[in-house]
């Protein structure tokens, strides 16, 4: 949340298990992001690993029309300002650890401090510029 109002980012790569103690997290940002300046400052930042069948939500968040971004998806507002989207397969509440330039990136840690699994639900996985679904090897 950003002066009350929910606020977010897609990120196309998330790295989990960057440390393991403290837990910690990881992605990359571009340096010329408007988003990611007012989200740095939250105490607590949500995220929210889509489920395959929430590729359309993509578009939306990613849109630079702010004050739509968020319409029409289930959302919860967590203390500390982390907003977590429904339905995700994976969600994470963290704050910031660290981040380091990184070319016209910035690289960011997150230190983790709550996670909520559902194993039922498929992940949205992106892949060579596309949604994918994961299959089994057999």
């Amino acid at each position: 949340m950003v002066d009350g109002a929910p606020e977010g980012l897609v990120a196309t790569s998330l790295s989990v298990g960057a440390s393991f103690d403290p837990p910690l997290v990881m992605f990359a940002v571009r340096e010329a992001s408007t988003t990611w300046p007012l989200l740095r400052t939250s105490p607590r930042l949500g995220i929210s690993m889509l489920a395959a069948e929430q590729a359309s939500a993509t578009h939306r968040l990613a849109s630079r029309v702010r004050h739509r971004r968020f319409e029409g998806l289930a959302r919860e507002e967590r203390e500390g300002g982390a907003v977590l989207l429904g339905g995700s397969s994976l969600r994470f509440e963290c704050s910031v650890h660290a981040e380091t330039p990184a070319g016209d990136h910035r690289v960011v840690l997150l230190r983790v401090h709550a996670l909520e699994v559902d194993p039922a639900v498929e992940p949205l996985v992106y892949h060579r510029s596309g949604f994918r679904e994961l299959r089994d090897a057999s």
